[in-house]
């Protein structure tokens, strides 16, 4: 009987981490309230300016990513601090690199979605857009998994931005199949959001549990062996 009000079981633990992933996604709506806003306006109404003022709020969008996944895989995955505080200091440290990294992932993404927008006009007023309409479509999912190696490497490693974005795209081309896979559960998330919009409140953080996954595989390649034994002990230690 003891044992089954123990806090440290399987039942409560799976409880708390589920609390966790709760909090945490309203933690990264919070910040990417202004950018979701913006895009359903902009798209509604068309209006250039909205477009801009939607892409600028990319500055919280990119560095509430990063400390999403900062988070996944601290608390959620290893079970160590807590979700609101390692969020913030994630948040805080990472603001300057993750806005500028925003900026450019959802820029590019933009400018692909408007030239193939453009381009799908042209082709169904019987132009010859039709086939640069799905290159740009294809260049939009490329940056869409590029986007999330940049976050998640962000989040695990320490380099110049430029460096940052160099070597997202490098991973992500040397682990193509990875790539594809996370390419396929980007859109499947976007997809059941889509078609149930109140999924936004757990959705992404799935998302991004799922992910960490896959990607902690990928990232550990890239480690030096010290690296990976002392974050090995930091996570017996926080166990034991």
């Amino acid at each position: 009987m003891g044992e089954l009000f123990n806090l440290d079981n399987k039942f409560f633990q799976g409880m708390n981490k589920a609390i966790d992933c709760v909090l945490l996604n309203v933690l990264w709506i919070f910040c990417c309230v202004p950018l979701v806003t913006l895009f359903f306006v902009a798209w509604g109404s068309g209006v250039i300016l909205y477009w801009i003022i939607c892409w600028l709020t990319a500055v919280l969008a990119g560095p509430a990513t990063v400390a999403m996944y900062y988070a996944v895989n601290k608390v959620v995955r290893h079970g160590r601090s807590y979700i609101w505080r390692e969020y913030w200091h994630a948040f805080r440290s990472n603001f300057k690199q993750g806005a500028a990294a925003g900026l450019i992932v959802f820029g590019l993404a933009l400018f692909m979605g408007f030239d193939s927008y453009i381009m799908y006009h042209f082709a169904v007023s019987g132009g010859k857009g039709g086939v640069l309409y799905i290159v740009f479509l294809i260049f939009i999912l490329l940056v869409s998994t590029w986007g999330v190696y940049v976050f998640s490497y962000m989040a695990r490693f320490e380099n110049h931005l430029r460096q940052v974005l160099k070597n997202a795209a490098l991973i992500s081309v040397a682990n193509l199949p990875w790539s594809f896979v996370l390419l396929l559960l980007f859109l499947g998330a976007a997809f059941l959001i889509f078609l149930l919009p109140p999924l936004l409140m757990i959705v992404p953080v799935v998302y991004m549990v799922i992910a960490n996954r896959i990607l902690e595989k990928i990232f550990i390649k890239y480690m030096s062996e010290e690296d990976i034994a002392a974050e090995r002990e930091r996570n017996e230690e926080f166990y034991n």
